[in-house]
């Protein structure tokens, strides 16, 4: 894997760190078109998935014709529980798609430089009730300006949505998909390293960041946890590579045993969530593989939730069975289907990494 371009030092806290744990201040008004919509939780009822096709030859290397079959594996998953629409650009890359994917995924040629929708697509916001939905453009700048170029994926959120038919707003706030998650009911979870981090938006106070969290996606309460994951170097520490919230609003939390790298880590993040008044579950698998002669961590928390499904990322690991058990039992009702996602994991993330839901408006659809 090329390594990115270093990172400024993260600044000092501009607040005491307790109070970091929730919303501050006044919010950012929400815009007109946005004024009473809200981030739905990813378990709710999806219209369809979003997906890139892997084009970024100096991120995969040699291991970009398995990225591209580990992708396909990954939207077919999916696309027995619900529709996918894999994004590729013309020419020989959607032609590949095409051949490589089955019969519910569409495939639409439009400009990308890189394949990670989950954090440069749109994030959309609801009014189910009212039937109304929008996609928010928000600032990408390649997770701190790590990967250049970043000129088509910087409006790529505004060119689906425009393909979708759904109305677009910009928020001049960087910040990735993977940055943030919610419950569907006024909580976002998230990280310190990465939406503090000097390379996103250093002109912004913490309670700046929550006011614009929270007006946009119709939120009331941000969490901070503290540092991601140890090997996640890419992203600055995005949370859906050590965190997922579940149906019932507890949050399945990565932990380590001591000695490992993540382990600090994860004891102060079980403090911040117990702290925040949220529960826990403990997940203690994180495998290691090597792939392209790198050791790589396999993330399984970095799942995707689909129509009645869980798409869960393995690697042939002997902890893979009850890592997929207990996630299964987070997710009541839904069949947990295992993806071999080594070399996705190699790239820098996991299924969830790699996708983007897009909302169903029409009540009664299946969750």
């Amino acid at each position: 894997m090329p390594e990115p371009s270093p990172a400024p030092a993260r600044p000092v806290d501009p607040e005491p760190a307790e109070a970091v744990t929730s919303h501050h201040g006044s919010p950012v008004a929400a815009t007109p078109e946005t004024a009473g919509l809200h981030f739905p939780a990813e378990w709710e009822p999806h219209e369809r998935t979003l997906m890139g096709w892997p084009c970024r030859q100096t991120l995969w290397g040699d291991t970009l014709a398995q990225a591209r079959h580990e992708y396909a594996a990954v939207a077919n998953a999916i696309a027995a529980f619900e529709p996918v629409t894999m994004i590729a650009n013309p020419g020989p890359d959607a032609a590949a798609a095409r051949a490589a994917l089955g019969g519910r995924i569409d495939v639409v040629a439009l400009g990308i430089d890189d394949s990670w929708l989950r954090d440069s697509g749109p994030i959309y916001v609801i009014d189910a009730a009212r039937r109304r939905r929008v996609a928010l453009q928000w600032r990408f700048n390649a997770w701190g300006e790590k990967f250049p170029p970043w000129d088509l994926d910087a409006t790529i959120a505004r060119r689906i949505a425009a393909h979708l038919g759904d109305p677009v707003e910009s928020v001049d706030v960087v910040l990735e998909g993977g940055a943030v998650l919610g419950d569907g009911a006024g909580l976002l979870l998230t990280t310190e390293q990465c939406l503090l981090a000097p390379n996103r938006n250093p002109h912004l106070s913490v309670t700046e960041i929550e006011a614009t969290l929270c007006a946009q996606l119709g939120a009331d309460r941000v969490v901070w946890l503290g540092e991601g994951q140890y090997e996640d170097r890419d992203t600055d520490g995005h949370v859906d590579m050590i965190a997922a919230v579940c149906p019932d609003r507890r949050v399945l939390l990565q932990t380590a045993p001591p000695g490992d790298p993540n382990h600090e880590r994860g004891v102060d993040n079980l403090r911040r969530l117990a702290a925040a008044g949220l529960e826990a579950i403990p997940f203690p698998y994180l495998p290691r593989t090597t792939v392209a002669g790198e050791s790589v961590a396999v993330s399984y928390l970095n799942f995707y939730v689909a129509n009645g499904a869980v798409i869960v990322p393995v690697s042939g690991a002997d902890s893979d069975p009850a890592a997929c058990a207990l996630i299964g039992d987070a997710f009541p009702g839904r069949e947990v289907v295992a993806v071999e996602a080594a070399v996705i994991a190699y790239g820098g993330g996991g299924p969830h990494c790699i996708t983007q839901q897009v909302p169903a408006l029409a009540l009664g659809s299946p969750a």
